[in-house]
């Protein structure tokens, strides 16, 4: 089994554990529950994927970052596989439905089986979950709750939205 590394960091949502093995990020979650954080190591001992982990979060956060670069991996089935891959492909600052990601994984029978893969989704931000809406709209089902969802949603598209204008 590989060896396991966590560290902590504060995000605008609160606190952020991202857990790695010694080549890929294999976790990334907000931490509801409060609890004393351990000393973190010096930045020289953390392995460097995780030093690009911290470094392309707090830049996702301050609104530089839209596309992640990290190594990461996650355990599943082929079926959470595919979802997860075409989690990938929704562009920042952008919404599709369960259904319509059902639809591209060949049925639209599928939308509970989207979301309970979106459930099992252990890469918070990096593998973007909270990109998937209701077919109404509506903001449905997320791990860090519907306040975080539309937190991050508001979030993309007021940097996709000031991205664009740049373009002007």
């Amino acid at each position: 089994m590989d060896k396991q590394y966590t560290v902590h960091m504060q995000s605008p949502l609160g606190l952020t554990e991202i857990t790695a093995d010694d080549k890929y990020i294999t976790s990334i979650r907000l931490i509801k529950t409060e609890y004393k954080v351990l000393p973190e190591k010096d930045s020289d001992e953390l392995l460097l994927h995780i030093q690009q982990c911290i470094t392309e979060l707090e830049e996702y956060f301050a609104g530089e970052r839209k596309h992640f670069t990290i190594p990461i991996k996650q355990c599943g089935t082929d079926f959470q596989q595919k979802v997860w891959q075409q989690l990938l492909k929704i562009p920042y600052g952008t919404t599709i439905s369960y259904i319509e990601m059902a639809r591209r994984l060949g049925n639209d029978k599928l939308t509970r089986a989207v979301g309970g893969a979106n459930h099992r989704n252990k890469l918070w931000i990096v593998v973007p979950c909270h990109r998937v809406i209701g077919a109404d709209g509506s903001l449905t089902g997320y791990g860090g709750g519907l306040e975080c969802k539309q937190w991050l949603l508001q979030h993309e598209a007021g940097n996709s939205k000031a991205a664009n204008n740049n373009l002007v």
